[in-house]
């Protein structure tokens, strides 16, 4: 009972952020670039219930707007790990033999690399926008995925109704795609469910580097940036962000791990 209040709650604290990002212009108090020079850094009030920043600008808007950034890296980077990570690792897992070893080491050289060096190049190279921070992360999420869905084929290829369907001639996609991945695909729910909080950490860090999202577009990464330069004297610039990047990848992490434990109670703590 206790897990599925887990998994219903957190599902509609996730449900409740994508409405919030989708409605974004419907819903904002004021347009996110709106500058008022009367009203810059005045805190909550019933009027800016976030206050407002350095240039007037409310920040309720901006954290509203920022949402919409902020979940598309994150679904972007997720569907990149998805497709590149379960392709990989259903080829490798079922083909096995010195070609499984052969892509398996292709991904301990990848995952020797330090993933922030990789994105911070990925991205100097791509460019500072969504697609390029979503390639850049999507490079380094895809491998655990990979490996994953590499260990589950390596167990279920095995199985009698996997042999039978070889028996009879079936092409080795058509295997993968309508014996071996729709039982894996608990699995996979819950690795992608994972590595979308990961993406969320990942571009707000980048960002308060001042190497994520380019100007005029913010997340909540670039607000809890700007906002970390007055932190003692206006906390609010950095607070609200950063409790919405809390939030919702908190959220996310309850979701994967109600999910793990309900798909595979017997493995959920090893």
């Amino acid at each position: 009972m206790l897990l599925k209040t887990q998994i219903i709650i957190s599902a509609f604290v996730i449900l409740l952020i994508l409405l919030i990002a989708i409605a974004a212009p419907y819903i904002a108090p004021y347009p996110y670039d709106e500058a008022d020079f009367t009203n810059t850094l005045k805190s909550p009030s019933s009027k800016h219930l976030m206050g407002t920043d350095q240039e007037g600008r409310d920040m309720l808007s901006r954290v509203i707007y920022g949402s919409r950034v902020s979940i598309t890296v994150a679904l972007g980077t997720a569907l990149i790990a998805l497709i590149v990570g379960t392709a990989y690792g259903a080829f490798s897992g079922y083909l096995g033999g010195k070609t499984d070893e052969l892509l398996m080491r292709i991904v301990d050289v990848f995952y020797s690399l330090p993933d922030l060096l990789v994105i911070v190049l990925l991205t100097l190279l791509i460019g500072k926008g969504v697609l390029g921070i979503v390639i850049a992360l999507g490079f380094t999420a895809w491998m655990r995925v990979a490996r994953i869905v590499r260990g589950s084929v390596l167990q279920i290829k095995s199985y009698e109704y996997v042999e039978s369907a070889r028996a009879l001639g079936a092409r080795p996609t058509r295997i993968l795609a309508w014996h071996i991945l729709p039982n894996i695909l608990g699995a996979i729910i819950v690795t992608i469910t994972f590595s979308i909080p990961y993406a969320i950490l990942a571009e707000s860090t980048l960002s308060f580097l001042g190497l994520g999202i380019a100007p005029p577009q913010s997340s909540w990464g670039t607000l809890a940036s700007t906002g970390w330069q007055g932190i003692r004297t206006f906390p609010h610039l950095i607070i609200f962000p950063s409790l919405a990047i809390f939030i919702t990848a908190f959220s996310f992490n309850l979701l994967g791990e109600g999910l793990r434990d309900y798909i595979d109670p017997d493995n959920s703590h090893v």
